[in-house]
């Protein structure tokens, strides 16, 4: 899944990142309390605020569960177990899918 953020903001509103992913801001907050390695700030007024960071994590849960169809304790397991792994393969194919659309594109223009 290749979601639409600015690459150039420090933090995303809760609003952002479940528009990002077509979901429901609930799904986000359920899954910040579900998942350790989910730890938005928060401003004055309590909102969560999302760093980069934890918008590629989302993206990891997203897809674990979402397009694996992992349990919540099957992803936070799976994602306790190989974490370092985990992510680094996900961050390898979302780039090798950036590639593909951006080929893709070119083809489409020729």
């Amino acid at each position: 899944m290749h979601i639409e953020l600015s690459k150039d903001k420090r933090y995303y509103s809760i609003g952002e990142v479940a528009k990002a992913f077509d979901v429901n801001a609930s799904l986000i907050r359920f899954w910040d309390k579900e998942f350790d390695i989910l730890k938005p700030k928060k401003n004055a007024k309590g909102n969560r605020m999302f760093t980069p960071e934890d918008v590629k994590n989302i993206q990891v849960i997203y897809h674990l569960v979402k397009e694996r169809g992992f349990t919540l304790e099957g992803a936070r397991t799976h994602l306790k177990e190989g974490q370092k792994k985990t992510l680094d393969k996900f961050e390898i194919i979302s780039k090798l899918e950036t590639i593909k659309a951006q080929l893709m594109n070119l083809k489409s223009g020729l």
